[in-house]
């Protein structure tokens, strides 16, 4: 028989071996990443069946309820992305945000109230990407609702034609504010889109 003393299956470390069941099944006491303990079957542990002392489980449930509540969302990224580029120095992004003094209000520090903001502002969660972006009015100021707005592809195309418009982080603006917001000249970001071809991304960067 197989010894599976100090063997790891999933969050289960097994410690030593248990007696046997009623129904001759070999068990093993185990200690759960969590701290609880539990005494397994071998064939459940080898077999991938148990991985947990439930509180994998748990996690789950708990992820796909909170996902009812806007987390894990589209919307979720978005918001999750714009903290990410005002508040993480390690984010690429970050120069042309938090690294300029761009904030985001305390309001907003919350998703429930930025995901409130968002659906009576008009947010569409049924449409494409970079098709509905967040759209800061003044691109010199803060993430907060009196700046914000959702930008569509249609009220894109209500612009001058030749307004060049680029999608980066899910946030839309046209090519001469980006280069405000990156003090990159306008030209420079004009031939890397237009003439090179580069992608958004790597247009501002």
């Amino acid at each position: 028989m197989l010894d599976l003393t100090g063997m790891k299956f999933g969050r289960l470390t097994v410690l030593s071996s248990a007696q046997f069941q009623a129904s001759k099944k070999k068990m093993w006491n185990c200690k759960c990443e969590c701290g609880n303990y539990v005494t397994v079957r071998g064939t459940s542990l080898t077999g991938g069946i148990t991985k947990s002392c439930g509180c994998l489980q748990k996690e789950l449930a708990s992820k796909k309820h909170s996902k009812h509540n806007g987390y894990g969302t589209r919307l979720y990224a978005i918001w999750d992305s714009m903290r990410q580029r005002c508040n993480n120095k390690n984010c690429r992004a970050y120069h042309n945000y938090g690294g300029r003094g761009i904030k985001i209000c305390d309001e907003w520090d919350d998703f429930a109230n930025f995901k409130e903001w968002a659906i009576i502002s008009g947010y569409d969660n049924t449409a494409k990407r970079g098709t509905c972006t967040l759209d800061r009015i003044n691109v010199n100021g803060n993430y907060s609702p009196e700046n914000c707005r959702w930008n569509t592809m249609k009220e894109q195309s209500n612009n001058r034609r030749n307004t060049i418009y680029m999608t980066v982080n899910d946030e839309t603006h046209s090519l001469s504010e980006w280069a405000s917001i990156t003090g990159i000249k306008y030209d420079t970001l004009w031939k890397r889109y237009k003439k090179y071809g580069w992608s958004p991304e790597r247009v501002v960067s």
